[in-house]
């Protein structure tokens, strides 16, 4: 009968606990994009540093999404996106540039 006791008891305790209590739990909030693949693209572009600036940031993104900073995270993920569209834009320039000379040189 005691046993009958503490395990109501223990249920009870349990169930006032905030760890049981999933029902005024926010909703987690997903994984962040991840734009490794838009840095590595960017990698390919003849702009070393500041692709190698946005595939960095990157990185740290996802280290700080795996490490609970969600919030860290995102902020990251998007220097690291507008980081790589520069490296992409710049990149395209020096393509230009070089065909423009190659080709407005040779008679």
């Amino acid at each position: 009968m005691s046993q009958a006791v503490v395990k109501s008891d223990l249920q009870r305790s349990l169930e006032g606990s905030p760890e049981a209590d999933t029902d005024n739990e926010a909703p987690q909030e997903g994984m962040p994009r991840k734009h490794i693949f838009l840095t590595i693209l960017s990698c390919f572009c003849p702009s070393y540093p500041i692709n190698i600036v946005a595939f960095v940031f990157s990185m740290m993104a996802l280290h700080s999404y795996n490490a609970g900073d969600i919030d860290g995270a995102k902020k990251l993920g998007h220097i690291a996106v507008l980081v790589a569209i520069g490296a992409i834009i710049a990149g395209l320039l020096v393509i230009a540039i070089f065909c423009i000379v190659h080709f407005s040189t040779q008679n």
